[in-house]
């Protein structure tokens, strides 16, 4: 969109919601609009927490991780999913595969899943991570599939399908190439993709709340440390969302879906806080990946001499201000996300909702816009 049109409707969005008055500004605006929010029943529950330089400036929960419950929504605990905000952990994850030598972006997909069906152009791992590859999107109910397929056996959703365009060509953002990622990092490592996922990206910056998706969420809680005994009260203690989507008289349980098959595209399931706590890792510079490998994950793909705005599983680009950022929105059944981390303010947001994308961007883009009044006062 047009920048300056997009921030004329943040400004239209603010107005909607605050109108003119100009004492609300900064962490007491941010909660204004919030609040206002779900009093206008734009969501169910909602999540939010943000840092800057590292510590955490605003974290709250608003409305329910169940409405017929009416249990709240804690920040730290609420189990949200995060949809493609799994993709920047999926990046991170063949980022570290990438320093060990184990995959290469720039070699064929057929390297690691020589047995899958050959298209009119070979296509590399690079280009699927960033969207050129030419993989189609979702066909009808694809998106809220609910068949327990394991991640390689679901590459027989695709496999008979053309790509639509010649890779390297043109951009086409679809969660199937993470899918096919995902396949060739288990083919490439002999290791579970989530295990690997489990090994070096979340242990090692300490999140411990976020999972699999919901059929495995009990080994999930084993692996994190959870005595076994101990299941049934960590899984209170971490409530997950019950997922909705709007319907005509407000909103319904979400129809149920298994997304362990696209996990690195959009199956994991988290709180804002862990989400937050990632986005801290690569401000601290704690993610044990090189400049050299990490840099390329980060920088924006051009195609034609275009920019993509997109890297390797990152969004990579400026808000309606020109203010630089990179994370990713999520929307999937049941679950909608923002995770964005702004290096030169040493900012991050996380903010999750356990609903089908509940069209509250621009709301959103006016909140986030809030907290800049801190850092710029």
């Amino acid at each position: 969109m047009n920048p300056i049109l997009k921030y004329l409707k943040n400004v239209f969005a603010t107005k909607r919601v605050l109108g003119d008055d100009p004492t609300l500004t900064g962490l007491v605006k941010a909660d204004a609009l919030l609040q206002d929010m779900f009093a206008s029943d734009k969501f169910p529950g909602l999540a939010i927490t943000v840092l800057k330089e590292g510590k955490t400036i605003f974290q709250k929960g608003y409305g329910y991780t169940d409405i017929d419950k009416k249990h709240y929504v804690d920040p730290k605990n609420s189990i949200f999913r995060i949809a493609s905000v799994s993709k920047p952990i999926a990046a991170t994850a063949l980022a570290h595969m990438v320093q060990e030598g184990v995959i290469s972006l720039d070699e064929s997909f057929y390297t690691y899943l020589p047995n899958y069906p050959k298209k009119k152009w070979d296509f590399t791992i690079r280009q699927l991570a960033s969207h050129t590859a030419g993989i189609r999107v979702y066909k009808g109910k694809e998106f809220a599939l609910n068949k327990p397929f394991g991640i390689k056996d679901s590459l027989s959703i695709l496999e008979n399908d053309p790509l639509v365009f010649k890779p390297g060509t043109e951009y086409l953002y679809n969660s199937f190439d993470w899918v096919m990622i995902s396949a060739a990092m288990q083919e490439a490592s002999g290791i579970p993709f989530e295990e690997y996922v489990q090994k070096t990206v979340l242990n090692p910056l300490g999140m411990q709340k976020t999972f699999c998706p919901e059929r495995h969420l009990d080994t999930d809680l084993r692996g994190a440390g959870t005595d076994v005994n101990d299941i049934a009260t960590s899984k209170e203690q971490n409530q997950v969302t019950t997922f909705y989507t709007r319907g005509v008289t407000g909103f319904r349980k979400a129809v149920p879906v298994d997304n362990f098959y696209k996990l690195a595209g959009g199956g994991y399931l988290s709180t804002s806080e862990d989400v937050a706590k990632f986005g801290k890792a690569f401000l601290d510079r704690k993610v044990d990946i090189d400049d050299a490998v990490l840099n390329q994950f980060l920088t924006a793909q051009q195609v034609n001499g275009n920019s993509t705005y997109y890297g390797l599983g990152w969004q990579v680009s400026e808000d309606a201000k020109g203010r630089k950022f990179f994370g990713h929105v999520g929307s999937g059944i049941g679950g909608y996300s923002n995770f964005f981390v702004y290096p030169k303010e040493q900012l991050v947001f996380s903010i999750l909702v356990n609903s089908t994308d509940p069209k509250i961007q621009e709301d959103l883009d006016v909140v986030i816009d809030s907290f800049f009044d801190e850092v710029d006062s």
